[in-house]
């Protein structure tokens, strides 16, 4: 199996990073409307994720960019895996990167129909403490809010 190294994001990884955000939004909500094209995700991506946000990625050995993870500062606000590589520890190691980057606690959403993802923050000890009609978020999906308390 290759090695997988998380790292800071820099502006070379930014379309790799979107890509895979694509990829796993895909896979994993074919149900959600994206309010952005492919093209307006990687812009996002190369103008505002990478450059103004917490970026980490998870570069596998020969594989490229195979997962992301964005903080803005207690918020865990992304956390996405390419599908092909999902079920192999990345999601476990970015959230205890988060919770080392952010030890007094952390939030992050997720929508409703994303059972797998409250599965896996619940394992992870996030408590879900609100949920929402969806009214205020882009693709105006029911969502929930996740909290992490150490």
């Amino acid at each position: 199996m290759a090695e997988v190294v998380l790292r800071r994001a820099v502006a070379a990884d930014a379309r790799a990073a979107a890509d895979v955000w694509l990829r796993s939004f895909r896979a994993a909500l074919p149900t959600v409307v994206r309010p952005h094209s492919d093209d307006g995700v990687r812009e996002f991506f190369r103008h505002v994720v990478v450059p103004s946000r917490e970026t980490w990625v998870a570069e596998a050995d020969g594989e490229g960019i195979v997962g992301l993870m964005v903080l803005d500062g207690e918020a865990l606000s992304q956390l996405y895996l390419d599908p092909d590589w999902r079920g192999r520890g990345i999601g476990d190691r970015f959230v205890a990167l988060a919770k080392e980057r952010s030890p007094g606690g952390l939030t992050l959403w997720t929508f409703q129909v994303n059972k797998p993802a409250h599965r896996f923050y619940e394992r992870h000890g996030f408590t879900a403490v609100e949920f929402t009609d969806g009214a205020g978020n882009e693709e105006r999906e029911p969502d929930v809010r996740y909290v992490w308390q150490p």
